[in-house]
């Protein structure tokens, strides 16, 4: 047990935040989109595509704006999020995020990446409560997989 109280399942926090978790995105590469060791998970770097496969593309700074780049990383980090799930089902086995890296395809002269990831981080704050609070890194790319303006990865702490 998590010790949640039902009203607080990260479950219910995406559905009042209204998002719908899509299914988890296929590797495109010779690697496992998310390994599970014990009680550790990784999941590798998400794109910031939607669920329709739309993909963000553009450098921040000259394509995107902040905001725009904020909305990547958010559909970056519901990626994550499906990824999570499909690992271990019931996103409340996640104990803590130790950690979102994240890369972000910008012009040189771009200099907010921090709060583009807050797009990602505010998100996983949101949906998984106390568990949600990570360390994280934020850099810019002059190109990242597809033209993506983010890709990010995480790392958490599981419930067996």
């Amino acid at each position: 047990m998590s010790g949640k109280s039902e009203a607080e399942t990260p479950a219910q926090r995406l559905a009042a935040i209204g998002i719908v978790l899509p299914a988890a995105p296929a590797a495109v590469g010779a690697y496992a989109a998310y390994v599970l060791d014990g009680g550790m998970l990784v999941v590798s770097g998400q794109l910031s595509r939607a669920a329709d496969g739309n993909l963000t593309t553009g450098h921040l700074g000259r394509d995107l704006n902040v905001e725009q780049g904020q909305a990547a990383a958010r559909l970056s980090a519901i990626n994550i999020l499906a990824q999570a799930a499909a690992a271990v089902g019931d996103l409340g086995r996640i104990r803590r995020t130790l950690r979102l890296n994240g890369f972000m395809q910008a012009d040189p002269t771009f200099v907010d990446h921090a709060k583009v990831m807050n797009g990602a981080s505010d998100l996983i704050a949101a949906v998984l409560g106390p568990a949600g609070i990570h360390s994280r890194v934020a850099v810019g790319a002059a190109s990242l997989p597809l033209g993506a303006a983010t890709e990010i990865d995480a790392l958490f702490a599981v419930d067996p």
